[in-house]
């Protein structure tokens, strides 16, 4: 590799130290480093010195323009030399893109991270010593889009997926000068190596069918195949949804939903027993057992008023909360309840909350998207197997 060797402009050098602050000294000796080396850049590549006549000459000096570059020291200006045919490049520009990328990323990892863009804004003067707008910010993390986008609809048919998860949270967007509620649909699987992964997100309008057989027809456009089991809460357009686009596919009620709706509807004095029937009942650990416990604790309060309300709840969703139970004994832990699902939401939502509106439905995707691929990167993908 060619190296370059020059002589700094000491005078030039000593007046800084003796007239400016350290952070003016600092900058002037890395604009004199910097200037320098682009010079000794340019005599290399024209192959002769100035005023050096040399039969190895490519080019001719042309003057100099000037160039700002941003550093973690703020923003310095260049004198950039040039040749008459505009071949020459100088590599200083090269060389600090990559700290001025690194700068960038790390502005967009406090914004995903949760911190509003006031507060980037703050930290980045107090870093360089320059200021950066809300909009400048903005107008960043929108560099997000096509990774985002690559990601939310990467092909899904390069394994299977036997367990899905699907779940939507609510978030408020600017929409026509208005604000407006909007369902952020997300899916998470568990692959046949018994590994998570988060498998979709959509941000739509709030839960119905269409709605939902929309995102799941996405999923589908993207090779998902039927799952052997689809677990969710238990809003009747979702549950259509999964019965039209998945055939073949079982549906496991959130086992967590189903036994709270049922302790609600319970009295607070005089139901210990009952409760700790029904604690019984989750407890067992073959399918014949949790139905001759459910049998037991119908046969026994079936004929009390005051828990009419409970036990049609229980007698009625019963059979789509034990669906778990045909599946081995290491994965039904896992696969009972939406609680995984919850958790990644209850992260999306501690940092959403510092945004709290959204300027516009895009820009919600960009976010919720690049959370949920850092927490892929971060949390599932360095988990071992569920079951191991």
């Amino acid at each position: 590799m060619t190296q370059l060797q020059f002589n700094l402009d000491m005078d030039l050098l000593k007046d800084s130290v003796m007239n400016s602050t350290i952070d003016a000294v600092v900058k002037s000796a890395i604009i004199l480093v910097l200037n320098e080396f682009m010079e000794k850049e340019r005599d290399a590549f024209l192959h002769a010195s100035a005023y050096e006549r040399s039969n190895e000459r490519r080019d001719y000096r042309n003057g100099y323009y000037e160039r700002e570059l941003t550093m973690s020291i703020g923003k310095i200006k260049l004198k950039v030399p040039r040749t008459r045919h505009g071949e020459f490049s100088p590599t200083v520009f090269d060389k600090y893109a990559r700290c001025d990328q690194a700068f960038v990323l790390s502005m967009l990892e406090m914004v995903i991270n949760g911190v509003s863009t006031r507060k980037v804004t703050h930290i980045v003067e107090q870093l360089c010593g320059e200021s950066v707008s809300k909009s400048f910010v903005s107008s960043l993390t929108q560099k997000l889009d096509p990774i985002v986008n690559e990601w939310a609809n990467r092909p899904l048919n390069t394994m299977y997926y036997p367990f899905v998860f699907v779940d939507a949270m609510y978030i408020k967007v600017r929409e026509h000068q208005r604000v407006v509620s909007k369902a952020v649909y997300i899916a998470t699987a568990i692959t046949e190596e018994n590994k998570r992964e988060i498998i979709g997100l959509s941000v739509d309008h709030v839960e119905s069918f269409d709605s939902w057989s929309s995102f799941f027809k996405q999923l589908k456009s993207r090779g998902l195949q039927s799952p052997q089991l689809v677990i969710s809460d238990a809003h009747q357009g979702l549950q259509k949804a999964i019965q039209r686009e998945f055939i073949g596919t079982a549906w496991q009620r959130c086992n967590v939903h189903f036994k709270r709706n049922i302790i609600e509807k319970l009295p607070k004095k005089d139901s210990v027993d009952i409760r700790m029937m029904m604690k019984r009942i989750f407890e067992a650990v073959t399918i014949e057992d949790i139905r001759k416990f459910k049998d037991e604790l119908m046969d026994q309060f079936g004929n009390n008023s005051k828990y009419e309300k409970a036990l049609t709840i229980l007698d009625e969703g019963f059979e789509d909360t034990i669906q778990y139970m045909n599946y081995p004994a290491d994965i039904r832990c896992h696969i009972r309840s939406t609680n995984s699902l919850e958790r990644l939401n209850q992260e999306v939502r501690r940092r959403e909350k510092v945004i709290r509106i959204f300027p516009n439905t895009q820009s919600a995707f960009r976010l919720v998207g690049a959370i949920l691929m850092q927490y892929q990167e971060t949390i599932y993908s360095k988990k071992k197997g569920l079951t191991k």
